[in-house]
């Protein structure tokens, strides 16, 4: 932030996080500068309600601004949760609960007045008044440093949420309006620019794991041999196998079992929980992990983990994706999810084979768009077929050379990673000081170019 020029003065905000702000600036809780309400628009239609389009929680965590770009959920509403929850310009939408606290108060800017939307449930409509511009205080919650105090007040065990008294009692920094606009004038331009770096690189990423997947897929249905002597696997979406290979059902070579199913007792340290959020394109990681001490979970009927063992993701978002379980997290409790043991077939090899195209595209989500709700249980991933080479050993081959391979795009998509994360802390350092004061951009020329 060395570029940029601070105020020529500055008091002691009272707030030991903020440290000192400009002269003029104030300090204030959200309540005394906005409306909060909490919402309680469910997406449910009720006879004899008005039908209304639903801001719901996905298109505010993921969506900066509600626009009418969004296709917005149909749903119901009464006259007066209309009158109340009508998304108007300037208004801002934050979520109140969650799975992880570090998921509260994701922040999203209403654009236009949008007469038929409402702010759905699980979010809190919020409406600044006359002294706080609501673009600022977007940015204001989009500083991951100023949410912080939502997450120590959040609560739940394995869910978390706000109340309306809560969400008001956030501190915030208020310049008068004509700063207020510089600033949002200063960080639309610049979290654009920032933005725009961080999707390249993401579309770099999302090409890398489409081209693993690619070589995944191709190791599994033809093998390392390019000269081997192929044969009609008798599926179209197969195509030809190797000749001494078999087309079979993952049921008859392994054991599928399910996870816990329900949450035990959690504690602060313990029992690694392996749930869908720690399984993610064949890795486990530790994303909002949980814990259970060994004497309260059921080991009699869920036994521990052991290294090999495969699990897979049964509902939601992510049904179908999967993790081998490796040495460090040999001895956790599988979640809620399925898990596999690999009786006669290589372990390593089965794990990739989950991951191609061939299992994941062709038969499991298939399978999971049969339902209402994306869903998969042991019968439907054991009725899925996968192309074996007739001995361990050439599994063994294959599954060491992709091994190899995959290490090579783990290290090119963690170093990509690295500069989007940097990219990502450059942005929010940029928010923070702006909207704390830390730098003055009222009179930067905002075309300058982001060299991050």
């Amino acid at each position: 932030m060395a570029q940029y020029k601070k105020y020529e003065q500055y008091k002691d905000s009272g707030v030991e996080w903020i440290g000192e702000i400009p002269d003029g600036w104030m300090v204030k809780k959200l309540k005394y500068v906005s409306n909060v309400q909490l919402s309680n628009v469910d997406k449910k239609s009720v006879e004899g309600e008005l039908p209304v389009f639903l801001c719901n929680y996905v298109d505010v965590y993921y969506n900066h601004t509600i626009s009418v770009n969004i296709e917005f959920m149909q749903a119901t509403a009464k006259i007066e949760q209309i009158d109340r929850f009508q998304l108007r310009k300037d208004d801002v939408l934050i979520t109140k609960d969650s799975e992880s606290p570090n998921d509260i108060a994701i922040p999203a800017w209403v654009q236009d007045d949008l007469d038929s939307v409402l702010c759905g449930y699980h979010l809190a409509h919020i409406k600044p008044r006359r002294t706080i511009n609501g673009r600022y205080l977007f940015y204001c919650f989009d500083s991951v440093r100023i949410r912080e105090q939502y997450y120590a007040r959040a609560n739940g065990i394995t869910r978390f949420g706000l109340s309306k008294d809560d969400i008001g009692g956030a501190i915030l920094n208020i310049p008068n309006n004509e700063e207020q606009f510089s600033i949002v004038h200063f960080l639309d331009k610049k979290t654009s620019e920032i933005d725009s770096l961080i999707a390249d690189k993401e579309k770099l990423i999302k090409l890398l794991e489409e081209q693993r997947q690619a070589i995944i897929t191709e190791a599994v249905t033809k093998g390392l041999n390019p000269n081997v002597k192929m044969k009609d696997s008798g599926i179209k979406w197969i195509g030809e196998i190797p000749e001494h290979w078999l087309i079979i059902k993952i049921k008859y070579l392994t054991k599928i079992d399910y996870g816990l199913g329900q949450p035990p007792k959690l504690s602060e340290m313990g029992i690694p929980i392996l749930r869908a959020t720690n399984i993610s394109k064949g890795k486990i990681t530790k994303k909002d992990m949980i814990y259970a001490q060994l004497e309260d979970l059921p080991l009699e009927r869920v036994p521990l983990l052991t290294e090999g063992e495969i699990l897979v993701v049964r509902s939601g978002a992510y049904t179908g994706d999967s993790a081998i379980v490796t040495e460090e997290y040999s001895g956790s409790s599988p979640g809620y999810d399925l898990r596999v043991r690999a009786t006669k077939v290589d372990s390593r090899y089965l794990a990739f084979c989950l991951l191609s195209t061939t299992v994941l595209q062709n038969q499991i989500y298939l399978e999971k768009l049969r339902a209402a709700q994306p869903h998969l249980n042991a019968e439907d991933l054991g009725r899925c077929f996968i192309c074996l080479p007739s001995t361990l050993y050439e599994q063994e081959q294959i599954s060491n050379s992709l091994n190899e391979k995959m290490m090579e795009f783990d290290f090119l998509i963690e170093k990509i990673q690295t500069q989007i994360n940097k990219l990502n802390d450059y942005r929010q350092s940029l928010i923070f000081e702006a909207v704390t004061g830390k730098i003055d951009v009222r009179d930067i020329a905002v075309d300058e170019a982001v060299t991050v």
